[in-house]
C-alpha cells in the first residue's frame, strides 16, 4: 500500500507538536500586544519592578499581596530590555508558555495525540483571563507544573539512571522552591503534588528533592532580612488572606441571570459574535463554576483509582500528581468566582482532563488502539469547552486573533515620552493624554505623586498605569494597588502617605463600582479631610480626572 506521508522520527514528532502550538500562540500575538491592558493589575506589574529597580522593596515601601519572586524576576528582564509594555508582555507570554509547556509534558507519557490538544486547552484557558499581563501566579503555577515535570521524570529515571534521577530530582526541588516564591500560596499545590512524586522512593532521592526545595525558597530569607518578618507577614498574609477578601469575594456559587463582577461587567455590554448556539455569560460563569469542581474531582478519583490498579505504573503516579496539584490551586477559583480565577485553575485542571478520560476509556475499551482513546478523550473535552463556555476561550482566542488583523480593534494608545499604555475609552484616552501633558507643568521631578480615588474613602481600584507613564515622580503612597478593606481602612497609612505628597491625581473611572461584597462599605475619611486641608485643585479632566498640587506649592 503506497504511503501519501513519509514515515516521521519521534522527534521530528515532537516538533510538529511544537510547531503546531506555536502556530496557535504567534497568531494572535500581534494582537495581544496592542490590546487594553488591565488598568491596575498591568500597571503595577509595570511599576513595582520598577521600583525595587529604584531600591524600594515589597511589603515594606509597597503595598504587594505576593511574593517577592516574580517582582526580582521582572525587575532583571526590565534591567536587561527596559521598563516597557512590550517587555513585560513578552515576559507574560513566557509565563504563559510555562504552563502550556509543562501540561505538554506531563500529558506526553500518554501520547502526544492527547498532549498536544491539553497543550492548547491550557492556553485557551490561561491567555483570556488578563492577556499577556506578567502576573506573579501564571508564573508560580508554570515553574509549579515544570518543577512537577522534573521530578516525575527523575522518579521515571529512578531504577535506570539513577545519577541522573538525582540531578532532575535537584532541579525539580529548586524550580518548586522558585514557585513559592513567587506565590506564597502555592505551597498547598507543590507540596501535595510533590508529596506524590516522591511517594516511594529512596531516601536520598527524596532528600535531593526537598534540599533542592530549600535552595530554591533560600530567597524569603533575604526578604524577610531586608523588609522585616512583621512587615513581610502583614502584607503577604494579614492584608490578602484577613483584609483584603471581604472587599473582594462574590457570590457562591456564581449568579444565574446576571454577573457579580465589575469588570466582568464592564467588559460584558456587548455579547460576543459567536456562530455557534450558546448560553449567556453569566449562565456560562455557572456553568464552568460547577464543571471545575467536578473535573478536579474527577481527576483526582480517577488518579486514586489508577494508582491502586497498579501501584508500579508511573503515569497513575503523574495523573493522580497533577490531580492534587489542581486540588491546591483550587481555592484561587472560589477566593473570587469570575472567569479569571476560574482559568487560572482550569489552565491545569480542565486542560489534564482529556489524560484523566484517556486514563478511563484504556480500562473501559480495552480492545480500543491507544491513538482511538486519547483522540476521544481529547475531542470531548475540546467540544465540551467550545459548546459550555466559548465566550471565555475559543471566542477570546479568535477575538484576539482578529486583532492580529485589525478587526475588532478598540484600544488606543496613550503614550508619552516613549512609553505606551493601550485603553478601550476614547474619552479616558482623550483626559489621560491631556493629564500627561499638563503635570510637569505644576511638578517637578522627585516630587511625590499619589494616584488615587476621587473618593478616597472609596478604595476598590486603581489607575496604577499612570504611575508607569510618569517615572519621573516617584509614588507617594504605599497603596500603588489599592483594594477596599486595606487602603481605606482607619489602621491604614493612606492619609499619612497623602500629606507628605507633593502632587495628586484622583481618578472618577471608577466611582459606579458596584459588587456585593465589603466594595460598598465606606472607610476612613482622614485622606478626604488631608485633601481638602492640604491640596488646590488644578485641573479637571472631562470629569474622569482631577489634578491637585500642595495649595502652598500651587502658584
Amino acid at each position: 500500500m503506497t504511503r501519501w506521508f513519509p514515515t516521521l522520527t519521534s522527534r521530528q514528532k515532537n516538533w510538529l507538536c511544537f510547531g503546531v502550538i506555536a502556530v496557535v500562540v504567534i497568531t494572535p500575538l500581534r494582537g495581544l500586544l496592542r490590546v487594553q491592558g488591565a488598568p491596575m493589575e498591568e500597571g503595577f506589574m509595570l511599576v513595582f519592578p520598577e521600583r525595587v529597580l529604584a531600591g524600594d522593596l515589597p511589603n515594606r515601601d509597597f503595598l504587594h499581596l505576593y511574593g517577592p519572586g516574580s517582582l526580582w524576576a521582572l525587575a532583571a528582564w526590565f534591567k536587561v530590555f527596559g521598563v516597557n509594555l512590550t517587555a513585560e508582555r513578552i515576559f507574560g507570554l513566557l509565563q504563559i508558555l510555562g504552563v502550556v509547556l509543562g501540561i505538554y509534558a506531563l500529558a506526553r507519557y500518554w501520547g502526544r495525540t492527547v498532549a498536544l490538544p491539553c497543550a492548547l486547552l491550557a492556553f485557551a484557558f490561561v491567555l483570556p483571563p488578563l492577556a499577556l499581563t506578567a502576573l506573579a501566579w501564571v508564573g508560580a503555577v508554570a515553574l509549579g507544573l515544570l518543577g512537577l515535570v522534573a521530578t516525575l521524570e527523575g522518579r521515571r529515571r529512578l531504577e535506570t539512571q539513577p545519577k541522573s534521577a538525582l540531578r532532575w530530582a535537584l532541579l525539580g526541588g529548586i524550580v518548586f522552591g522558585l514557585a513559592v516564591t513567587f506565590r506564597l500560596d502555592l505551597i498547598t499545590a507543590v507540596l501535595l503534588a510533590g508529596g506524590v512524586a516522591l511517594w516511594s522512593t529512596n531516601s536520598k532521592f527524596a532528600k535531593r528533592t526537598i534540599g533542592g526545595f530549600a535552595l530554591g525558597v533560600s530567597p524569603y530569607l533575604i526578604h524577610l532580612l531586608t523588609a522585616g518578618p512583621s512587615t513581610v507577614f502583614r502584607g503577604m498574609v494579614l492584608d490578602p488572606v484577613v483584609n483584603l477578601r471581604g472587599g473582594r469575594r462574590l457570590p457562591i456559587p456564581p449568579t444565574w441571570d446576571h454577573l457579580d463582577g465589575f469588570l466582568q461587567r464592564s467588559q460584558a455590554t456587548i455579547p460576543p459574535d459567536w456562530p455557534i448556539p450558546s448560553l449567556g455569560t453569566p449562565q456560562q460563569i455557572t456553568v464552568w463554576f460547577f464543571a471545575l469542581i467536578l473535573t478536579i474531582v474527577v481527576l483526582v478519583v480517577i488518579g486514586v483509582w489508577a494508582v491502586r490498579r497498579d501501584r508500579s505504573r508511573f503515569e497513575a503516579r503523574v495523573l493522580l500528581a497533577v490531580g492534587l496539584f489542581s486540588l491546591g490551586i483550587a481555592p484561587q477559583a472560589f477566593q473570587r468566582v469570575d472567569s479569571a480565577h476560574f482559568g487560572w485553575v482550569s489552565c491545569v485542571a480542565i486542560a489534564f482532563l482529556p489524560v484523566a478520560l484517556a486514563e478511563l476509556l484504556r480500562a473501559k475499551r480495552p480492545l480500543w488502539s491507544l491513538r482511538r482513546v486519547n483522540l476521544t478523550a481529547a475531542i470531548s473535552v475540546l467540544l465540551g469547552v467550545m459548546l459550555l463556555i466559548p465566550y471565555f476561550t475559543s471566542w477570546s482566542y479568535v477575538d484576539f486573533a482578529a486583532q492580529t488583523f485589525g478587526k475588532h480593534r478598540v484600544a488606543l494608545k496613550i503614550e508619552r515620552n516613549g512609553r505606551v499604555f493601550y485603553y478601550g475609552r476614547w474619552d479616558v484616552q482623550q483626559a489621560a493624554t491631556e493629564l500627561l501633558h499638563d503635570v510637569p507643568k505644576y511638578a517637578t521631578p522627585g516630587d511625590r505623586l499619589f494616584i488615587g480615588t476621587s473618593d478616597l474613602r472609596k478604595t476598590p481600584y486603581s489607575d496604577a498605569w499612570l504611575y508607569y507613564l510618569l517615572p519621573e515622580f516617584p509614588p507617594g503612597t504605599y497603596y500603588i494597588e489599592m483594594d477596599p478593606g486595606v487602603a481605606n481602612s482607619s489602621r491604614g497609612q493612606l492619609a499619612r502617605d497623602l500629606a507628605r505628597s507633593d502632587i495628586v491625581i484622583l481618578s472618577s473611572v471608577w466611582d459606579n463600582w458596584r459588587e456585593p461584597n465589603g466594595s460598598r462599605d465606606i472607610g476612613s475619611n482622614r485622606a478626604n479631610e488631608v485633601l481638602a486641608r492640604d491640596f488646590c485643585e488644578i485641573k479637571n479632566y472631562g470629569g474622569l480626572y482631577t489634578l491637585y498640587r500642595r495649595c502652598d506649592r500651587a502658584g
